[in-house]
């Protein structure tokens, strides 16, 4: 799906997404990744939900968000337990959505200069 959205002050800002790809700005990404309003990470380590586990959090941690996105995919799933009371411990908040979804509210608070990560992955 393409969609486009006017930033401003150079944000990052998603452009569209497939199952294939996610087009941030010009920059296309073809595997999971970590993105804020001025921060992408894509060489992090899980390729799937199902391989997150705590030790993946760090990035996370060290870009300090408000809310932690999870775009699970093409389907809506749970991040496990444990990475999300990770989250909360540190007063972090979760909220997981499909691919789309994610990649849509994202832009929506990136615009608001909401303190957001999205972790998106593609499978």
């Amino acid at each position: 799906m393409k969609f486009t959205l006017e930033s401003g002050g150079g944000q990052n800002v998603i452009r569209s997404y497939s199952r294939e790809e996610i087009r941030v700005g010009a920059q296309s990404v073809r595997s999971s990744c970590i993105l804020t309003a001025d921060s992408l990470l894509t060489d992090w380590g899980p390729e799937t939900l199902d391989q997150l586990a705590i030790e993946h959090l760090e990035p996370i941690f060290a870009l300090q968000p408000a809310l932690v996105l999870f775009g699970t995919g093409p389907q809506l799933r749970f991040a496990p337990s444990a990475v999300r009371a990770a989250l909360l411990e540190r007063g972090i908040g979760v909220e997981s959505m499909d691919l789309g979804a994610a990649c849509r509210t994202y832009n929506v608070l990136v615009q608001e200069d909401r303190r957001v990560a999205a972790v998106l992955f593609l499978r």
